[in-house]
């Protein structure tokens, strides 16, 4: 392995969930530029499917998404033992107030509202990595 695959494999790995190309391609864009590992998923259903294969260091869910939304797919995800210590970021254009409230009572660790700030955003997601148990 040289030094650029022993960098990757020893980044964070962030799962994406997000239904809307643009938006997600760009967080993609900011995440990878930051050295973050990226896994993508477009609906509730398929972030969670991806979290038990890939295991994520941390996700970032849309809470608006075809399928199953971000509530019911982060109660699943929280409600799996092999998979409750990942950290799940809410990220949504619905700032409402109360939204960061429900994120939080589904069980979101944290709450972004849209439109996300891309030189703020690595900041965030540092704050929520945490060491694996």
């Amino acid at each position: 392995m040289d030094s650029e695959e022993v960098d990757k494999a020893s980044s964070p790995k962030i799962l994406v969930v997000e239904d809307n190309q643009d938006n997600r391609e760009m967080v993609v864009k900011v995440l990878k530029f930051n050295g973050y590992q990226v896994v993508e998923a477009v609906d509730g259903e398929e972030a969670i499917e991806k979290a038990r294969t890939e295991y994520p260091d941390l996700i970032l869910l849309d809470i608006f998404l075809p399928k199953m939304d971000g509530y019911e797919a982060t109660r699943r995800l929280k409600g799996d033992t092999s998979l409750r210590n990942i950290p799940i970021i809410a990220l949504t254009a619905h700032a409402m107030k109360g939204s960061m409230e429900e994120a939080l009572a589904a069980g979101c660790d944290g709450y972004i509202p849209k439109p996300i700030d891309v030189r703020e955003l690595p900041k965030q997601i540092q704050h929520f990595l945490k060491p694996r148990p």
